[in-house]
Protein backbone atom coordinates (compact mmCIF):
# COMPACT_ATOMS: atom_id res chain seq x y z
CA UNK A 1 0.00 0.00 0.00
CA UNK A 2 1.40 3.42 -1.35
CA UNK A 3 2.19 6.11 1.78
CA UNK A 4 1.59 9.02 -1.01
CA UNK A 5 -2.05 9.01 -0.48
CA UNK A 6 -4.85 7.38 1.32
CA UNK A 7 -6.13 3.67 0.01
CA UNK A 8 -9.33 2.31 0.27
CA UNK A 9 -9.04 -1.41 2.45
CA UNK A 10 -11.75 -3.19 1.96
CA UNK A 11 -12.74 -6.61 3.64
CA UNK A 12 -15.39 -8.35 1.47
CA UNK A 13 -17.35 -10.84 4.28
CA UNK A 14 -18.37 -14.18 1.46
CA UNK A 15 -20.66 -15.81 4.05
CA UNK A 16 -22.47 -12.26 4.82
CA UNK A 17 -22.64 -11.48 1.59
CA UNK A 18 -21.27 -8.11 2.33
CA UNK A 19 -17.91 -5.90 2.56
CA UNK A 20 -16.22 -3.35 5.02
CA UNK A 21 -14.44 -0.59 3.89
CA UNK A 22 -11.67 1.82 6.09
CA UNK A 23 -9.61 4.36 4.30
CA UNK A 24 -5.77 3.98 5.06
CA UNK A 25 -2.85 6.01 5.21
CA UNK A 26 -0.34 3.26 5.51
CA UNK A 27 0.86 -0.07 6.17
CA UNK A 28 2.93 0.22 9.25
CA UNK A 29 3.95 -3.64 9.59
CA UNK A 30 3.42 -7.50 8.76
CA UNK A 31 4.53 -10.36 10.43
CA UNK A 32 3.66 -14.47 9.53
CA UNK A 33 3.43 -16.28 12.89
CA UNK A 34 3.09 -19.97 12.98
CA UNK A 35 -0.01 -19.44 13.03
CA UNK A 36 -1.69 -16.97 11.01
CA UNK A 37 -0.67 -13.55 9.11
CA UNK A 38 -0.94 -10.08 11.22
CA UNK A 39 -0.70 -6.70 9.41
CA UNK A 40 -1.09 -3.47 10.90
CA UNK A 41 -2.27 -0.64 9.00
CA UNK A 42 -2.92 3.64 9.97
CA UNK A 43 -6.53 4.20 8.74
CA UNK A 44 -7.54 8.08 8.38
CA UNK A 45 -10.04 7.96 11.11
CA UNK A 46 -10.37 5.10 12.44
CA UNK A 47 -6.45 4.75 14.17
CA UNK A 48 -4.79 1.82 13.75
CA UNK A 49 -6.48 -1.42 12.64
CA UNK A 50 -5.06 -4.88 13.04
CA UNK A 51 -5.84 -7.72 10.43
CA UNK A 52 -5.78 -11.35 10.86
CA UNK A 53 -5.27 -13.49 8.09
CA UNK A 54 -7.35 -10.46 5.82
CA UNK A 55 -10.07 -9.78 8.59
CA UNK A 56 -10.19 -6.70 10.65
CA UNK A 57 -10.01 -7.67 13.89
CA UNK A 58 -9.13 -4.68 16.21
CA UNK A 59 -9.82 -0.75 15.09
CA UNK A 60 -8.45 1.82 17.76
CA UNK A 61 -11.97 3.91 17.06
CA UNK A 62 -14.66 1.18 17.87
CA UNK A 63 -12.91 -1.71 19.74
CA UNK A 64 -14.63 -0.66 22.69
CA UNK A 65 -17.77 -1.81 21.79
CA UNK A 66 -16.29 -5.50 21.61
CA UNK A 67 -13.85 -5.34 24.59
CA UNK A 68 -16.98 -3.68 27.19
CA UNK A 69 -19.45 -5.97 26.17
CA UNK A 70 -17.55 -9.21 26.36
CA UNK A 71 -15.94 -8.50 29.78
CA UNK A 72 -18.37 -6.35 31.68
CA UNK A 73 -21.10 -8.50 30.59
CA UNK A 74 -20.49 -11.79 32.38
CA UNK A 75 -18.87 -10.30 35.43
CA UNK A 76 -21.77 -8.40 36.46
CA UNK A 77 -23.72 -11.33 35.68
CA UNK A 78 -21.64 -13.40 38.01
CA UNK A 79 -23.05 -13.37 41.67
CA UNK A 80 -19.20 -12.56 42.91
CA UNK A 81 -16.24 -13.30 40.17
CA UNK A 82 -12.87 -13.34 41.79
CA UNK A 83 -10.83 -15.97 39.40
CA UNK A 84 -11.26 -15.47 35.14
CA UNK A 85 -9.95 -17.00 32.56
CA UNK A 86 -9.78 -15.59 28.97
CA UNK A 87 -8.91 -17.85 26.03
CA UNK A 88 -7.36 -15.91 23.60
CA UNK A 89 -7.79 -12.13 23.97
CA UNK A 90 -4.21 -11.53 22.34
CA UNK A 91 -4.64 -7.79 21.85
CA UNK A 92 -5.32 -7.64 25.41
CA UNK A 93 -8.33 -5.34 25.57
CA UNK A 94 -10.70 -7.88 27.06
CA UNK A 95 -7.93 -8.47 29.72
CA UNK A 96 -7.68 -4.21 30.62
CA UNK A 97 -11.17 -4.49 30.90
CA UNK A 98 -11.43 -7.48 33.32
CA UNK A 99 -9.21 -6.03 35.64
CA UNK A 100 -10.79 -2.95 36.01
CA UNK A 101 -13.00 -4.77 38.68
CA UNK A 102 -11.48 -4.41 41.62
CA UNK A 103 -12.73 -7.53 43.13
CA UNK A 104 -11.34 -9.69 40.35
CA UNK A 105 -8.00 -11.69 42.35
CA UNK A 106 -6.34 -13.34 39.52
CA UNK A 107 -7.23 -12.81 35.68
CA UNK A 108 -5.35 -15.84 32.97
CA UNK A 109 -5.35 -14.40 29.39
CA UNK A 110 -3.93 -17.57 27.31
CA UNK A 111 -3.62 -16.85 23.73
CA UNK A 112 -2.36 -19.33 21.50
CA UNK A 113 -0.15 -16.54 19.30
CA UNK A 114 2.21 -14.25 21.28
CA UNK A 115 2.53 -12.60 18.18
CA UNK A 116 -0.44 -10.86 18.60
CA UNK A 117 0.22 -9.63 21.89
CA UNK A 118 3.54 -8.36 20.11
CA UNK A 119 1.79 -6.40 17.70
CA UNK A 120 -0.86 -5.19 20.03
CA UNK A 121 1.87 -3.45 22.77
CA UNK A 122 3.13 -1.40 19.80
CA UNK A 123 0.16 -0.55 17.87
CA UNK A 124 -2.09 -0.83 20.64
CA UNK A 125 -0.47 0.03 23.83
CA UNK A 126 -3.60 1.50 25.49
CA UNK A 127 -5.32 -2.09 25.25
CA UNK A 128 -2.24 -3.65 26.65
CA UNK A 129 -1.82 -1.54 30.16
CA UNK A 130 -2.95 -3.80 32.57
CA UNK A 131 -0.48 -6.40 31.24
CA UNK A 132 1.74 -5.86 34.34
CA UNK A 133 -0.95 -5.56 37.42
CA UNK A 134 -0.08 -8.22 39.30
CA UNK A 135 -2.92 -10.32 39.11
CA UNK A 136 -2.68 -10.55 35.31
CA UNK A 137 -0.95 -13.74 33.97
CA UNK A 138 -0.03 -12.81 30.17
CA UNK A 139 0.16 -16.68 28.51
CA UNK A 140 1.02 -18.59 24.90
CA UNK A 141 -0.20 -21.86 24.76
CA UNK A 142 -2.76 -23.67 23.81
CA UNK A 143 -6.71 -22.37 25.13
CA UNK A 144 -8.01 -25.83 24.24
CA UNK A 145 -5.07 -27.63 26.30
CA UNK A 146 -5.50 -24.82 28.63
CA UNK A 147 -8.67 -25.78 29.95
CA UNK A 148 -8.68 -29.30 29.44
CA UNK A 149 -5.79 -29.29 32.10
CA UNK A 150 -7.71 -26.40 34.18
CA UNK A 151 -8.22 -27.84 37.99
CA UNK A 152 -11.70 -28.77 38.18
CA UNK A 153 -14.36 -26.01 39.91
CA UNK A 154 -11.30 -23.83 39.79
CA UNK A 155 -12.08 -20.57 37.71
CA UNK A 156 -15.65 -18.23 37.92
CA UNK A 157 -15.84 -16.75 34.60
CA UNK A 158 -14.30 -18.11 31.26
CA UNK A 159 -14.15 -15.44 28.65
CA UNK A 160 -13.60 -17.17 24.59
CA UNK A 161 -12.30 -14.22 22.99
CA UNK A 162 -11.40 -15.41 20.04
CA UNK A 163 -11.44 -14.97 16.15
CA UNK A 164 -13.85 -16.70 13.71
CA UNK A 165 -14.41 -20.43 14.21
CA UNK A 166 -11.59 -21.38 11.16
CA UNK A 167 -7.96 -21.87 12.04
CA UNK A 168 -6.61 -21.81 15.02
CA UNK A 169 -9.54 -21.44 16.94
CA UNK A 170 -11.80 -23.57 15.15
CA UNK A 171 -11.59 -26.32 18.52
CA UNK A 172 -12.90 -23.41 20.47
CA UNK A 173 -16.83 -23.59 19.39
CA UNK A 174 -17.18 -27.54 20.25
CA UNK A 175 -18.58 -29.82 22.51
CA UNK A 176 -15.38 -31.24 23.91
CA UNK A 177 -14.25 -27.84 24.40
CA UNK A 178 -17.59 -26.72 26.75
CA UNK A 179 -17.07 -30.01 28.22
CA UNK A 180 -13.74 -28.84 29.81
CA UNK A 181 -15.03 -25.57 30.42
CA UNK A 182 -18.38 -26.59 32.28
CA UNK A 183 -15.43 -28.75 34.59
CA UNK A 184 -13.19 -26.20 35.15
CA UNK A 185 -16.27 -23.71 36.59
CA UNK A 186 -17.34 -23.10 39.84
CA UNK A 187 -20.95 -23.48 41.13
CA UNK A 188 -22.33 -20.08 39.87
CA UNK A 189 -19.68 -20.13 37.22
CA UNK A 190 -20.12 -18.32 33.60
CA UNK A 191 -19.02 -19.06 29.96
CA UNK A 192 -18.76 -16.50 27.74
CA UNK A 193 -18.11 -16.76 23.69
CA UNK A 194 -18.43 -14.10 21.16
CA UNK A 195 -20.78 -15.47 18.87
CA UNK A 196 -20.80 -13.53 15.94
CA UNK A 197 -23.13 -11.78 14.21
CA UNK A 198 -27.29 -12.39 15.00
CA UNK A 199 -28.12 -10.63 11.40
CA UNK A 200 -26.30 -12.71 9.23
CA UNK A 201 -25.11 -15.90 11.47
CA UNK A 202 -27.73 -16.96 13.34
CA UNK A 203 -27.42 -20.80 12.40
CA UNK A 204 -23.63 -20.39 14.16
CA UNK A 205 -25.34 -19.09 17.30
CA UNK A 206 -27.96 -22.10 17.16
CA UNK A 207 -24.78 -24.59 16.71
CA UNK A 208 -23.04 -22.82 19.73
CA UNK A 209 -25.88 -23.59 22.06
CA UNK A 210 -26.47 -26.65 21.04
CA UNK A 211 -22.90 -27.59 21.65
CA UNK A 212 -23.19 -26.62 25.28
CA UNK A 213 -26.26 -27.78 25.73
CA UNK A 214 -24.89 -31.28 25.20
CA UNK A 215 -22.18 -30.28 27.38
CA UNK A 216 -24.41 -29.70 30.14
CA UNK A 217 -24.74 -26.02 30.24
CA UNK A 218 -28.20 -24.77 31.06
CA UNK A 219 -29.02 -21.29 30.39
CA UNK A 220 -28.32 -19.48 27.96
CA UNK A 221 -28.48 -15.47 26.91
CA UNK A 222 -26.94 -13.89 24.11
CA UNK A 223 -26.54 -9.70 23.70
CA UNK A 224 -26.49 -8.17 20.41
CA UNK A 225 -24.06 -4.72 20.35
CA UNK A 226 -22.60 -2.68 17.80
CA UNK A 227 -19.35 -3.83 15.98
CA UNK A 228 -18.88 -1.50 13.28
CA UNK A 229 -16.01 -3.39 11.41
CA UNK A 230 -17.01 -6.72 12.15
CA UNK A 231 -19.40 -8.47 9.34
CA UNK A 232 -23.09 -6.52 9.20
CA UNK A 233 -21.94 -4.32 12.49
CA UNK A 234 -24.53 -5.87 14.30
CA UNK A 235 -22.49 -8.59 16.74
CA UNK A 236 -23.11 -10.78 20.08
CA UNK A 237 -21.90 -12.21 23.12
CA UNK A 238 -23.31 -15.65 24.46
CA UNK A 239 -23.59 -16.67 28.41
CA UNK A 240 -24.09 -19.94 29.64
CA UNK A 241 -24.74 -20.81 33.22
CA UNK A 242 -23.23 -23.85 34.52
CA UNK A 243 -26.74 -24.09 36.95
CA UNK A 244 -30.20 -23.66 36.22
CA UNK A 245 -30.68 -19.30 36.86
CA UNK A 246 -32.17 -16.22 34.91
CA UNK A 247 -29.58 -14.78 32.95
CA UNK A 248 -31.65 -11.83 32.65
CA UNK A 249 -30.94 -10.86 36.03
CA UNK A 250 -27.57 -9.64 36.95
CA UNK A 251 -26.25 -6.71 39.58
CA UNK A 252 -27.52 -4.07 38.19
CA UNK A 253 -26.49 -1.39 41.73
CA UNK A 254 -23.10 -2.28 41.27
CA UNK A 255 -23.01 -2.52 37.70
CA UNK A 256 -24.47 1.43 37.67
CA UNK A 257 -21.95 2.70 40.62
CA UNK A 258 -19.13 0.86 38.82
CA UNK A 259 -15.81 2.66 39.90
CA UNK A 260 -14.02 2.71 36.37
CA UNK A 261 -14.88 4.56 33.28
CA UNK A 262 -16.07 2.86 30.20
CA UNK A 263 -17.05 4.49 26.44
CA UNK A 264 -19.90 2.09 26.09
CA UNK A 265 -21.13 -0.29 28.82
CA UNK A 266 -23.70 0.92 31.55
CA UNK A 267 -25.57 -0.89 33.58
CA UNK A 268 -28.89 0.86 31.50
CA UNK A 269 -26.57 -0.73 28.02
CA UNK A 270 -26.39 -3.86 30.09
CA UNK A 271 -29.99 -3.97 30.60
CA UNK A 272 -31.23 -2.82 27.23
CA UNK A 273 -29.21 -5.65 25.33
CA UNK A 274 -31.34 -8.34 27.25
CA UNK A 275 -34.22 -6.64 25.26
CA UNK A 276 -33.90 -8.74 21.76
CA UNK A 277 -35.39 -7.91 18.54
CA UNK A 278 -37.97 -10.04 17.50
CA UNK A 279 -36.21 -11.17 15.08
CA UNK A 280 -33.60 -12.36 17.21
CA UNK A 281 -35.63 -13.54 20.07
CA UNK A 282 -37.83 -15.95 17.95
CA UNK A 283 -34.94 -17.38 16.35
CA UNK A 284 -33.13 -18.26 19.88
CA UNK A 285 -36.54 -19.13 21.25
CA UNK A 286 -35.28 -16.70 24.39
Amino acid sequence: MASSSPTWLHENFDHTGSAFGLRMVRKLDEVQSPFQKIEMYESTDWGNVMLIDGAMMVTTRDNFFYHEMMAHAPLYTHADPKDVVIIGGGDCGTLREVLKHPGVRTAVQCDIDEQVTRMAEKYFPELCESNNDPRATVMFDDGIAYMKNAAPESIDVIIVDSTDPVGPAEGLFNQAFYETCLRALRPGGLLVQQSESPLALMQLILDMRGAMTDAGFVDFRTLPFPQPCYPTGYWSCTIASKEKRDLTQFRKADAAAKPFDTQYYTADIHQSALVLPPFVARALKD
